[in-house]
């Protein structure tokens, strides 16, 4: 089983879609998680149920409302013609968007229990040193927290790259432009081409076993968030 060149081009855009939205997740999640671990806020549960939803809502679901937002009609897609963009829907921006909302608990959770884990000691004593609230973040917390960040860059670009239902909702499943590794093994199984569904899904697979191995000896390693 070898894998051809709409195969190449394929895993291509997926490690591509998967980079871009790990670094947008990590921008977002990161402050987010922060305000998770410390407010008092009485919305902290709402917002905490909001960012952890695409854990539970079908992908389909999820997909379905980023591409209704999205659309001509939508909040956002009426909004897009004043900038000169036609639409975000079935481009690969919005496949980022779609990605990005989708694997959001996967970047939040971990960074999430490294804060909380951290405390709120070493931040007093940064205090202390009369350290700005700002640089106790930077040069305290997140150092301390980095396994948070690292085990949420990982599950967040493999999560990504796995991902189905988002991605067809709001992408499609055009070549060359939306079609990412697991809408083409699904076009593969819809045409009978076992073979060649069997090459894409063997090297999912050995991806898939590869981060799970890589964070069991992260953990093994004491490096558990």
């Amino acid at each position: 089983m070898t894998l051809d060149a709409e195969a190449w081009a394929a895993i291509a855009l997926t490690a591509q879609l998967a980079a871009v939205s790990t670094g947008v997740l990590l921008l977002l999640a990161t402050p987010l998680a922060w305000w998770l671990a410390w407010s008092e806020s009485r919305w902290r549960p709402v917002v905490m149920a909001l960012a952890t939803l695409p854990l539970v809502l079908p992908p389909t679901v999820l997909g379905f409302y980023i591409l209704v937002g999205l659309g001509p009609n939508g909040p956002l897609g009426g909004l897009l013609p004043s900038f000169g963009v036609r639409t975000l829907a079935f481009s690969f921006p919005g496949l980022v968007i779609g990605a990005t909302i989708g694997s959001l608990p996967f970047a939040v959770q971990p960074i999430h229990n490294a804060f909380v884990a951290m405390g709120r000691r070493p931040l007093e004593v940064a205090a202390t040193l009369r350290a700005s609230p700002l640089a106790a973040f930077f040069k305290v917390a997140l150092p301390l927290a980095w396994p948070g960040l690292l085990t949420a860059a990982v599950l967040s670009f493999a999560h990504t790259v796995g991902e189905f239902g988002v991605v067809l909702m709001i992408g499609g499943n055009i070549p060359g432009e939306t079609r990412v590794v697991s809408t083409l093994l699904f076009s593969h199984v819809e045409a009978m081409d076992y073979a060649r569904a069997h090459a894409l899904a063997a090297v999912m697979l050995l991806f898939s076993f590869v981060v799970l191995l890589w964070l069991a000896l992260m953990q093994r390693r004491g490096g558990k968030p």
